[in-house]
């Protein structure tokens, strides 16, 4: 690597692994004087055309001068940067410095040239559009505010690079040349065009994964049992439609074949390609398998090998060893330590997993990082009794063990574009990026429902995840996802409940419930659950005992058709008597009223009736089915103004049960064994539909005139050159508030009688005294506070009983401020978390808020819509609106309130920290009567940087 002949050491924060167009990985990297020989060799595979595009004239071999010119860089005025494939060159680009005159030239010189060029067989895989992404980031980092291209006319495909990059452009032609200039600095068009090439890059890779054309498992052991040897009969008994090999270096040469698969000693030894390999040998033999895979050409690798991260610091050093040598060769990975992954898509019926059978073909996405979990998951999806029961199915399942390189991020950018997907379930112990997942679950979120349970919430993730560190506490990260659009449970019991719903039923339209059924106390309890949801229940219609299949038929009909109704909760219990109805009769006639009117959701909660759930829910066993020849088609899922009727599902006679024939076009209906579960998953769709319904119009971060970005930005500059990080003084505080139009009531030092008496002059009776040392401040039921002094003589009074009560002046540090009007008390914050970002909080003031946690948080930037929301989404809310005839406080000053702080924190994101504290808001207008603010260089932010995978 270079040193010392150069003006900078080696750059190896500019390394990195991107995901390109077609799914594959290559790594990114400086050019140093050791890679000679590799560009070279890289520049003698190039066709004589690209060479052509790339220097304007016949250059078919690179003179020693020319290597020496293009292997030494300076890292400051020129750079050069290599994606690379199993340690080869696949494409170069570099950039030189150059002056208004077009020649080389140092700083403050802010524009270069860029060139690039692309072997020939890579062309196609956005390998040029990442590389400039990246030579970007390292240009801005260097000063270089501008690139230059020169690019003739005929070379389209990279004039198209430049011009899809989304920068703001200028171009011109001149003596045959194609002259393109443009500007580095990010634009909204130019993250809109890196997300969306992430996004079709990374589901890409996921879907090479989950739809390979062959398999190759390594490790399937030669005696039955053992991890390797059950999934290669998981993936046989399963009916994959690809190429399936049994490897194991350990098989005699006269054995070719494994249980009825083609079996070899070597993944080299197979004829064809092998896109995809599971790896089920231990440990310590893994890295000669991913060698020979590489070399192969092995697209992705599904790891179910343990002795990994989970294993202590020796095994988390094998795994960041692991990731590195299949990113070499352009290899994902699934793990280590993974339970696998499955795919009941009739196209691909994969079961690369430990499950022993395949769930039933369905609509719901299933990811799980833990293996033991997504066992859990898959039975309580699929079994009846115990539980919510019925035919539901599964599209795709991922355990991401270790998670060491795809990721539930991943995934979520697999799963939004799947057509085979209508719901999302994710069962997560970690969130890696937290940032990034909630992009992607609001993106997601919009399109479907995405519900997710977070294991390890009150302590430390598993010892296999790399997790950033955050200091938001999980209630606040909680609240920001479910600003996102997720839909946040707390059990996996939950998860499969709102699952069901999602999956079978339309959305609500609103909160209305009408309540039905043959037992007025299981009416009254779904009553109580409604009200304790925050739903609006109608009184419970008792149809009595006695009531027919006929009866249930009418009274479903009548709420379905009642515009005051937006969904309905049917209650059953067994009926005794020659006339009462049966199972299979009243499953029809419910399933019969709701398809008459589909566009509300129908739920039903049984009490045990263990015929109606079977009844209720498909034509078949929900047993999971292995080796199906022609794989039933589930019902598309929710997120339609109304549920479409299913295919009836068709299985074998062999395992169809004889009663649970079920007519096509049947809607299906969630059944849910008690009222609170059906409830607690209603609740959460309806909540759910009305973000759907806010996200069409999620407002606007208004401006104000007043705001002076350009003067907070010379008083952040001239605090900072002090030092690292600081906290602001009074003074210094209020006068950067003041810039975004923030006033904070002065609070005048009163060390001694007479000082506060001054101060009282000062500021103009009646004033307030406070104690401000840090046991005392903000808690005025402890006593440190004094309000409504009208005179001198009650402010000596009061500030004698301080200093009796609580010490000397220096110890309380007491201060004179002038009196607000009455209101309500308020804490705003806003912090920038490295992980997640910034995040603006708001709450009552008190201890009684802060010992209930009611505070509520928004990602900045604020809307002015999430500002309205903001105010009303604490349980206290009410005594900003008039409780019990208060006084209405001006809610609408403090949505500016927030919304100012909110452009404060975005703008500068050197302020770190804010903290206002109480705010007091009265019937008109508030006052800030306390404020701090936390000055330090920025958390750096990598959603802004080029893509790349996380660093091993």
């Amino acid at each position: 690597m270079q040193t010392s002949p150069d003006r900078h050491e080696y750059p190896a924060h500019w390394e990195a692994d991107v995901v390109l167009r077609d799914g594959g990985t290559a790594r990114i990297r400086p050019i140093t004087v050791d890679d000679a020989d590799r560009l070279v060799s890289f520049y003698e595979q190039v066709s004589d055309e690209s060479k052509y595009y790339r220097f304007f004239a016949p250059y078919p071999r690179l003179s020693a001068k020319d290597v020496h010119r293009f292997t030494h860089h300076d890292f400051v005025d020129r750079v050069g940067l290599a994606a690379t494939v199993g340690g080869e060159f696949i494409a170069t680009v570099r950039y030189d410095r150059i002056g208004a005159d077009g020649t080389p030239a140092s700083a403050p010189a802010d524009e270069a040239e860029v060139a690039f060029l692309v072997q020939d067989a890579h062309q196609g895989r956005g390998v040029a559009s990442a590389l400039l992404e990246h030579i970007g980031a390292v240009a801005r980092e260097r000063g270089i505010r501008r690139f230059a291209a020169e690019v003739l006319p005929a070379n389209t495909k990279m004039i198209k690079v430049f011009t899809d990059a989304g920068y703001t452009q200028k171009r011109s032609f001149e003596d045959g040349v194609v002259r393109l200039e443009f500007d580095l600095e990010p634009t909204d068009r130019s993250l809109a065009v890196q997300y969306a090439r992430e996004h079709r890059a990374e589901a890409r890779s996921v879907q090479r994964l989950l739809a390979p054309g062959s398999v190759a498992v390594i490790g399937a052991g030669r005696t039955p049992g053992g991890v390797g040897r059950s999934v290669l009969g998981n993936i046989r008994d399963a009916g994959y439609t690809g190429r399936l090999y049994a490897v194991n270096k350990a098989l005699p040469e006269e054995q070719k074949e494994l249980d009825g698969v083609r079996a070899h000693r070597s993944v080299r030894d197979i004829d064809g390609p092998v896109d995809l390999a599971v790896v089920a040998v231990p440990a310590e033999h893994v890295p000669e398998v991913v060698t020979e895979c590489g070399e192969h050409g092995v697209q992705g690798l599904v790891v179910v090998s343990a002795g990994y991260a989970e294993s202590g610091p020796e095994g988390r050093e094998r795994q960041r060893a692991l990731v590195r040598h299949a990113r070499t060769y352009g290899m994902r990975i699934i793990g280590p330590n993974a339970f696998g992954i499955i795919n009941t898509s009739p196209r691909v019926r994969l079961n690369a997993s430990l499950a022993p059978e395949v769930p039933r073909p369905g609509r719901i996405g299933l990811f799980a990082q833990s293996g033991a979990i997504g066992i859990a998951l898959l039975s309580r999806l699929h079994r009846r009794g115990g539980g919510v029961t019925g035919v539901t199915g599964v599209s795709t399942f991922v355990s991401s063990g270790n998670r060491a390189d795809v990721s539930g991020n991943d995934v979520l950018q697999y799963w939004y574009e799947d057509p085979d997907t209508d719901v999302v379930l994710m069962y997560l112990e970690s969130i890696g990026n937290p940032r990034k997942f909630t992009r992607l679950a609001r993106r997601t979120a919009a399109a479907k429902p995405l519900v997710v349970v977070q294991g390890a919430r009150h302590g430390a993730a598993p010892q296999g995840h790399a997790v950033r560190a955050t200091r938001l506490p999980h209630a606040t990260v909680s609240a920001l996802l479910r600003q996102a659009g997720v839909i946040r449970v707390d059990t996996i019991t939950e998860l499969v409940d709102a699952g069901l719903l999602l999956d079978r039923q339309p959305l609500p339209a609103g909160p209305r419930v009408a309540i039905l059924g043959n037992s007025e106390s299981l009416g009254l309890l779904t009553y109580d659950a409604c009200l304790a949801e925050g739903l609006r229940p109608h009184p419970p219609q008792d149809l009595t005992t006695a009531a027919s299949a006929a009866d249930f038929h009418a009274a479903l009909s009548r709420a379905l058709a009642d515009d005051r109704c937006d969904a309905v909760v049917v209650t059953a219990i067994p009926a005794v008597g020659e006339g009462s109805v049966g199972d299979a009769a009243l499953a029809q006639a419910l399933r019969s009223a709701s398809a008459a009117a589909p566009a509300k959701p129908v739920l039903v909660v049984h009490v045990e009736l263990g015929g109606l759930a079977e009844a209720l829910s498909a034509a078949a066993s929900t047993a999971p089915q292995a080796g199906v020849d022609n794989p039933p088609q589930s019902a598309p899922g929710p997120a339609r103004a109304a549920a479409q009727p299913p295919a009836a599902a068709q299985p074998p006679a062999a395992t169809q049960p004889p009663a649970a024939e079920a007519p096509e076009d049947t809607h299906l209906i969630p059944a849910y064994p008690a009222a609170e579960r059906a409830v607690r998953a209603l609740g959460q769709a309806v909540t759910y539909a009305q973000w759907r319904r806010d996200a069409a119009d999620p407002g606007k971060v208004p401006e104000y005139e007043d705001i002076n970005e350009r003067g907070a930005a010379a008083l952040i500059d001239g605090l900072l050159a002090r030092g690292q990080g600081l906290t602001l003084g009074t003074d210094e505080t209020c006068d950067l508030l003041g810039h975004y139009g923030v006033q904070v009531h002065r609070a005048l030092p009163a060390p001694t009688p007479d000082a506060a008496a001054e101060a009282a002059r000062t500021l103009g009776y009646p004033v307030a005294l406070k104690a401000t040392a840090p046991h005392l401040r903000h808690r005025a039921d402890l006593g440190g506070v004094r309000l409504d002094l009208a005179d001198e003589d009650q402010l000596r009074r009061s500030y004698a009983e301080l200093t009796e009560l609580f010490g000397a002046p220096e110890e309380l540090r007491p201060v004179v401020q002038r009196m607000a009007p009455r209101g309500v008390d308020v804490v705003v914050r806003a912090v920038i978390d490295p992980a997640a970002g910034a995040v603006l909080s708001f709450g009552l003031a008190g201890a009684a808020s802060q010992l209930l946690g009611d505070t509520a948080h928004r990602l900045i930037p604020v809307t002015d819509r999430e500002a309205t929301s903001l105010v009303r989404s604490i349980r206290t809310a009410p005594l900003l609106f008039g409780w019990r005839g208060s006084a209405p406080a001006d809610t609408r000053a403090l949505e500016e309130l927030l919304l100012r702080v909110s452009r404060l924190v975005d703008d500068h994101p050197e302020v770190v920290a804010v903290t206002l504290e109480p705010v007091v808001v009265a019937s008109h207008g508030l006052s800030v009567l306390g404020a701090s603010v936390r000055l330090a260089p920025p958390p750096a932010r990598d959603d802004l940087g080029p893509r790349t995978l996380p660093a091993y």
